[in-house]
């Protein structure tokens, strides 16, 4: 039984990856790629919220914190590059005289990538812990996170000098000398970003499917009974936050490189909410799901929001409604129902033959 839900698990997972790395760059043109690029920085953060909320029942509102601080740690490097020698433009504008001791290891394309996949983890771990610790969890847990959001937020907004304020940090155009905006590199990221989304899939997917996954599921369904029986559940729900704090970070970065900038927008509360609700039209508990759901709210988003400007935050709530009260299994739990009544269909006809 273990083996065919895994089986089920991958085989869709494959089919997703070998749509995204072989038939969309052969059919999108490199504007079209570009976007696809931008939805699936997304979907990182979606599968990562997977892992939480699916499995974990932690379910945060404040992923876009870790979000924002991937994307901004790859764009202190990239405008570091392109204000070299000089001191970024922004601080400039902020008489600021001297490069900020905290940006000078950004100079570093190793060690942004090491702070990238270390730096926001530990934070989640540690706030996370020190939370759990305390059994605070469900809907207070949701709020605490919304905090936090909010408050960083604020704080780098205020931070014009170092941050770049309300505007963020952009005007950069170079990865290690490669001009990021043309097509080639464009491709060339795009086909990285799918080959480290894949590999994060298949790593979720061991993940979920492991001792470990399984004594996540009982966590969130009776985390009483698992405390008692000798587990450290705030250990453990700390650690899974983590992993999803990663996913985020390396999501942002990819955003960055995607984009070409990074705004305080995409730490805010309306950018982690979007972030759950991807996770929840794809399937909570679904890791190709999450990625399926990025995709196709990232459509309907840059369709909608042209088209409806003033409407499309109403029709995102509409859709967390309608996804939350009748289709809680998302898109992958309607395309389980249909397969598995469909392999229920071929047994019975095998049976009565």
């Amino acid at each position: 039984m273990k083996d065919n839900t895994y089986k089920r698990s991958v085989v869709p997972s494959a089919i997703l990856i070998g749509l995204l790395i072989i038939i969309l760059p052969l059919s999108l043109d490199p504007f079209r790629l570009n976007l696809m690029g931008k939805y699936l920085a997304f979907a990182f953060v979606a599968i990562g919220i997977v892992l939480t909320w699916g499995y974990g029942g932690i379910l945060s509102l404040g992923q876009g914190v870790f979000f924002g601080l991937g994307g901004y740690m790859m764009a202190m490097f990239l405008k570091l590059e392109a204000s070299a020698p000089e001191l970024p433009d922004f601080m400039v504008w902020s008489s600021v005289e001297y490069l900020p001791t905290w940006w000078i290891p950004f100079k570093s394309l190793g060690l942004t990538v090491l702070g990238i996949l270390v730096i926001p983890p530990a934070l989640a771990y540690l706030f996370s812990y020190a939370i759990f610790r305390r059994r605070v969890s469900g809907v207070y847990f949701a709020i605490v996170t919304l905090a936090l959001a909010l408050t960083l937020t604020v704080i780098v907004i205020g931070q014009q000098g170092d941050t770049g304020g309300a505007n963020g940090i952009t005007d950069f155009r170079t990865l290690l000398g490669m001009d990021i905006t043309a097509d080639n590199s464009l491709r060339v990221l795009y086909f990285i970003e799918v080959s480290i989304l894949a590999v994060v899939m298949l790593l979720s997917l061991a993940l979920t499917h492991s001792r470990f996954g399984k004594i996540l599921i009982a966590i969130r369904d009776r985390e009483d009974r698992v405390r008692f029986s000798g587990y450290d559940t705030a250990h453990m729900k700390a650690f899974v936050f983590a992993c999803g704090a990663v996913l985020a970070s390396i999501g942002g970065a990819f955003f960055t490189l995607q984009v070409g900038l990074i705004a305080p927008s995409v730490i805010g509360v309306v950018a982690s909410v979007e972030m759950v609700i991807y996770a929840a039209v794809g399937g909570r508990i679904s890791v190709p799901g999450a990625v399926v759901g990025t995709l196709v709210i990232g459509f309907l988003k840059s369709y909608l929001s042209e088209a409806f400007p003033e409407g499309w935050l109403y029709f995102l709530g509409a859709v967390f409604i309608i996804v939350v009260g009748i289709m809680p299994g998302g898109l992958a739990g309607l395309l389980e129902q249909y397969t598995g009544k469909y392999r229920r269909k071929i047994t019975d006809g095998i049976l009565n033959h």
